[in-house]
């Protein structure tokens, strides 16, 4: 199952999506038609020197920056998708337990 499939199964309200400029060309009309949903491509600028924060893209990396903190999520050691899924969920509920402290 596709990542948005299961996001579309998941969560019904979801309207839009982001994602990276290599997901460009079909994936668009795929997503549009096969689940109507608008998926916008975040691309950075050619012209742009060094680090540039781009809208809604930092969401994703700095998730990924807090997720890369457990030992066994900064690397795939999982055989199973479904094992990596369980210590994703496990990485965030510990995340938002230290913040509750």
């Amino acid at each position: 199952m596709h990542t948005i499939e299961a996001a579309k199964e998941k969560l019904r309200s979801i309207k839009i999506m982001w994602a990276d400029g290599g997901y460009s060309g079909q994936l668009i009309e795929w997503a549009k038609s096969g689940f109507n949903f608008i998926l916008e491509i975040v691309k950075r600028s050619d012209d742009v020197e060094g680090f540039k924060v781009l809208p809604m893209r930092w969401i994703v990396e700095r998730t990924f920056g807090w997720l890369g903190r457990n030992r066994r999520l900064s690397k795939d050691y999982e055989r199973l998708p479904s094992s990596s899924e369980a210590l994703v969920y496990i990485g965030m509920i510990r995340l938002m337990l230290h913040r509750l402290v």
